[in-house]
């Protein structure tokens, strides 16, 4: 068995050297789970492609086997973590990496040589660039999300209805970039709040300003609801995530934008108005006293 299978901790790295001369090198970085995690990956049917590797970071495996489809493959490599929460997961992949971008993925996408090769080439011909969003479309081959209509800045200010998704994302890792993390506290599997990750990754990035832009490109297929958009936001610990959220990214006119946030919810019968604003004030308290301001924590 070829495939690189790994027990990893927190602060462990993969030390990879590329031999891809004026190119630049692509890690894919693929958070999975469970024992049928790894035939969700095998079900991708990743293409190969020089100086492009696949990183699979890879919970709750259960000492499952790996396929063989994906044991001969010298472009992977299978992290085993321990540690639950998504975004742990996503930063084990992210600390493991070694080339000279990141592409953020899940393991239900489809991706084609030419769409990654596109995520390449935008940074390619963008040598100041550190951060990328771009675009992924439905198993039809429709968007399914509203994107703006060209490209962007996103490092001052967002568009108006522009939200983030996990596998639209992807880093040059340089300088304070190299620390851009997804904060642990938000996500599927924290005890505390379990949506905004996505949000508060870029709000880092934007934070530590780092050069962010939105390129409309399309760069993978989903052919499912993403986490944050199948209808759980009556989840109190989703409700609470964006409390903090908007605690963190707005400090001078949070308290206006909890109780907005609030009448939204009750207006589209998501939650109670008054349950809604309780939990959105709960996610704020939680974002306060327990979660550190994750642009603070990079620069030190």
């Amino acid at each position: 068995m070829n495939v690189n299978l790994i027990a990893y901790t927190d602060n462990n790295r993969i030390n990879s050297i590329y031999n891809i001369n004026a190119m630049l090198t692509l890690d894919v970085l693929i958070a999975t789970h469970t024992p049928s995690g790894l035939q969700r990956v095998e079900a991708m049917q990743l293409p190969r492609l020089d100086g492009v590797r696949y990183i699979v970071s890879w919970q709750q495996h259960g000492d499952a086997p790996v396929p063989e489809s994906l044991a001969g493959r010298d472009d992977m490599t299978i992290l085993l973590l321990g540690q639950k929460g998504l975004s742990h997961n996503r930063n084990n992949a992210i600390e493991s990496s070694t080339a000279d971008i990141y592409l953020i993925a899940d393991d239900d996408l489809r991706y084609t040589p030419d769409q990654i090769e596109a995520v390449r080439r935008v940074f390619e011909e963008n040598p100041a660039l550190d951060y990328a969003s771009f675009m992924y479309v439905g198993k039809d081959g429709k968007v399914t999300k509203t994107y703006p209509a060209e490209e962007c800045d996103l490092t001052k200010g967002l568009p108006k209805g522009f939200y983030q998704t996990s596998f639209e994302i992807a880093v040059r890792p340089r300088g304070l970039g190299a620390k851009l993390r997804f904060p642990a506290a938000f996500g599927l599997g924290s005890p505390w709040l379990h949506a905004a990750e996505e949000e508060m990754f870029l709000l880092t990035a934007r934070k530590l300003d780092l050069n962010c832009r939105f390129f409309p490109i399309v760069i993978t297929t989903h052919s499912g609801p993403t986490t944050g958009r199948q209808g759980v936001i009556s989840d109190p610990l989703v409700i609470r995530a964006w409390g903090a959220y908007l605690y963190f990214a707005y400090p001078l006119t949070y308290p206006a934008r909890l109780l907005m946030k609030a009448k939204r919810l009750s207006g589209s019968g998501q939650a109670p108005f008054f349950k809604a604003l309780k939990e959105l004030i709960h996610g704020l308290a939680i974002g306060m006293y327990k979660v550190n301001i994750p642009w603070k924590e990079a620069r030190r």
